[in-house]
């Protein structure tokens, strides 16, 4: 590997221990900062909102960047998500901090789907398959040291300093990317697709601004909720239509005729849903259902986070001699027994069978996830890697949103009477999904015809 392929390695494994530390290191902020600013009732919009516009950017940032490169888009997404980050530092408000936490997700929308399209520019798949793991182990790393980042500064310093220390470790990616990070864009006259990028961002919005308000409390949606659900239908088949007719469409149909991209887009949704569940409702288990503190249900979820990366270094190795499809199912297989181990889990059970299962667990996330991305990045060009591993990065994104949503409607169903029979029910709709995402992985298919790498 040469010193540029290394330096620019560094800056895009900066970058996404950038944005994967950002939402762990809140969740010990949390309740500090609604003290300080007050809003109380707003507390679930600091995480959603920087979900919602995370999701409605990215595979617009993944169209920008296949029609004027990787560079300038992650440069300008970086910087956006650090002057983000800074804002958030100084917000005197829970509205100020809403505004800028949705503008740190406008840029964040750009750096994780525009990382993994980099790699996929300038390494082989045989290279690709082993750095995978190097980039689950910064996953990682975020999820097991981010909390405890965020209690040093609530402890010790303060709640602001949990958004200004991303800016010297974002410049530090921005340094080494422009300096390093070398591409060749042939000059040709750009098409932009405003109309359907603004009809998508409507229509995505909308949608997901629907199910996080209606999932905040309510059981059942109200009649202004269903109208907006219906607005976001009406402008999604209208960006459909227009996309069909435009000259360079922000998002091109016809890339969903790929048997591969087209399954590999699905079971990641169902992944999404399942990874969701288990990140968010097994520590309210451990907590409430079986009385321990949020310490020792932190604790308690570490297994997922060794058994992720662990898994995705022997995912890529795997899939070179075994092929796409063999390794997806392994992982599907591993997710099935976690959360078959799940519903037969109840407040009797041993604390011991909850390590195990996030065991299983983590290994299967870390066995798909590494699989389908390498798979979509390997079946298309250069000119189309930008949308197609955003597309891949957004329905990950819309499966976790809408996974929240449904399942923390569902546990509302049982509050305030049993939350651990809501619990059991959410584990249960974690398995069916899982079941379903197992069955859709045997249909893609074993190995793609490999596109070779711009090395720019």
């Amino acid at each position: 590997m040469n010193s540029s392929k290394r330096n620019t390695l560094i800056a895009l494994l900066v970058a996404t221990f950038l944005t994967a530390i950002d939402t762990t290191v809140m969740s010990t902020a949390t309740s500090t900062i609604v003290r300080d600013l007050g809003g109380s009732e707003l507390i679930s919009w600091v995480f959603s909102i920087y979900l919602l516009t995370t999701a409605v950017t990215t595979p617009i940032y993944g169209k920008l960047a296949d029609l004027f490169g990787r560079k300038p888009v992650f440069l300008f997404g970086t910087s956006l998500f650090l002057l983000g980050s800074v804002l958030c530092g100084l917000s005197g408000s829970m509205t100020q901090l809403l505004v800028f936490r949705g503008l740190q997700g406008l840029g964040a929308g750009a750096v994780q789907p525009i990382t993994l399209t980099i790699i996929g520019d300038i390494f082989t798949k045989e290279e690709r398959a082993k750095l995978m793991g190097l980039f689950s182990v910064i996953w990682g790393v975020a999820g097991l040291v981010g909390p405890l980042v965020g209690g040093f500064f609530v402890d010790f310093v303060t709640w602001h300093w949990i958004f200004y220390i991303n800016l010297p470790v974002g410049l530090v990616s921005i340094l080494l990317v422009s300096r390093f990070f070398h591409e060749q864009i042939a000059k040709k006259k750009v098409y932009i697709d405003y109309g359907g990028a603004i009809l998508f961002s409507l229509s995505i919005g909308l949608f997901l601004y629907t199910l996080l308000a209606s999932g905040e409390g309510n059981v059942s949606m109200s009649g202004g909720s269903y109208l907006l659900l219906a607005l976001s239908i009406l402008l999604f088949v209208l960006f459909l239509r227009l996309e069909a007719k435009v000259q360079e469409p922000m998002l091109p149909l016809p890339l969903f005729k790929n048997r591969m991209i087209a399954f590999a887009q699905v079971v990641s949704f169902l992944q999404a849903i399942v990874l969701i569940g288990s990140s968010a409702y097994m520590p309210i288990w451990i907590q409430n259902v079986l009385g321990h503190s949020a310490m020792f249900a932190g604790f308690m979820m570490l297994p997922m986070s060794i058994g992720w990366p662990i898994a995705a270094s022997l995912s890529g190795r795997m899939l070179l001699r075994t092929g796409y499809r063999r390794v997806t199912v392994i992982g599907m297989v591993l997710l099935l027994a976690g959360t078959l181990g799940l519903i037969m889990l109840t407040p009797q059970s041993p604390l011991w069978m909850i390590p195990i299962l996030q065991i299983f667990l983590g290994a299967g996330f870390g066995f798909v996830s590494t699989a389908l991305t390498i798979a979509v990045q390997s079946s298309v060009g250069w000119q189309q890697r930008g949308i197609a591993t955003g597309s891949l990065q957004f329905v990950r994104t819309m499966g976790q949103t809408v996974g929240v949503a449904l399942l923390g409607a569902w546990l509302n169903l049982y509050l305030p009477a049993s939350q651990a029979a809501g619990l059991m029910g959410i584990f249960k709709w974690m398995m069916l999904t899982t079941a379903v995402g197992l069955v859709l992985s045997f249909f893609l298919p074993s190995h793609t015809e490999e596109v070779q790498p711009n090395q720019g």
